[in-house]
């Protein structure tokens, strides 16, 4: 009872109102004395819930005396609050974004191991189309049985392991310099792209132990384009290293090494791959 109360509250009805209209659904019709001592309220308080009641159209009086209350329906009360609250949505809806016309979503922080890892999972589970991922094997074990439902919900995954990970669903690419890439990041990185909608990058474990692991979440579907943008290059590198290593070698050097002086200069620590 005291849940379907809390209930009654959640959609307006305050603690007395609700005990009372619960009380009347008892034994109707019931004078004010009676629906005091049902609901077990003060009957001082009783006689102002019923004309509160009354005046929202949840109950009825009549014209005898001593008056009587009759609740209305529960089918009619909910549909009734169902119709308000759906009105209200669809006017919210309409009338939000105008407040604000040049509304971006933000960027948030999401620290601790815990708390990262949580919300991974919720936009895993949220998920309905496509899942791009890139990540390190230690975490992937830990999502891998939310990403295989994705998977097998018909969503398409794409994923890029810092190291050898082993999935026998979707697509993985994998990267050949694992740890030169750890060491350059500050530690083990993670990037995650939902939909084209929902986002999230950041450190999941810092090389220096004493800092949290913080990443930043988003909806900002620009960020979002931007974090699947960097794993997709990820994964076209991957896979032109793979299929032309020698090629590759001859015009770059070992480990692209030209090709890293070229974009990020001589002194450049970053591997690309």
């Amino acid at each position: 009872m005291d849940e379907i109360i809390e209930n009654l509250k959640e959609i307006g009805l305050n603690s007395y109102e609700a005990k009372v209209y619960l009380a009347l659904l008892k034994k109707y019709p019931a004078t004010g004395y009676e629906a005091a001592k049902l609901a077990d309220i003060p009957q001082a308080r009783a006689y102002d819930t019923l004309k509160s009641l009354e005046n929202a159209h949840i109950v009825t009086s009549s014209s005898t005396k001593p008056v009587t209350y009759t609740p209305i329906r529960p089918k009619e009360l909910t549909k009734r609050y169902k119709r308000k609250i759906n009105s209200t949505l669809e006017f919210l809806e309409k009338k939000l974004p105008n407040v604000k016309d040049d509304y971006t979503e933000p960027v948030l922080n999401v620290a601790g191991m815990h708390s990262i890892r949580s919300k991974i999972l919720e936009i895993i589970k949220n998920s309905s189309k496509e899942i791009f991922l890139e990540v390190w094997s230690q975490d992937f074990k830990f999502f891998e049985s939310v990403l295989l439902e994705a998977y097998n919900r018909g969503l398409e995954i794409k994923i890029v392991g810092y190291d050898n990970i082993s999935c026998p669903f979707g697509t993985v690419f994998t990267h050949i310099n694992s740890k030169e890439i750890g060491y350059s990041s500050g530690g083990k990185m993670i990037f995650l792209a939902a939909d084209g909608t929902e986002g999230l990058f950041g450190t999941i474990e810092p090389l220096n132990k004493q800092r949290e692991p913080s990443v930043l979440w988003t909806k900002n579907s620009d960020i979002v384009f931007l974090i699947k943008q960097s794993i997709v290059q990820d994964m076209y590198l991957i896979d032109i290293s793979a299929q032309f290593p020698e090629q590759l070698k001859y015009f770059y050097g070992k480990g692209l090494k030209k090709l890293k002086d070229k974009v990020l200069g001589p002194q450049g620590f970053y591997k690309i791959l």
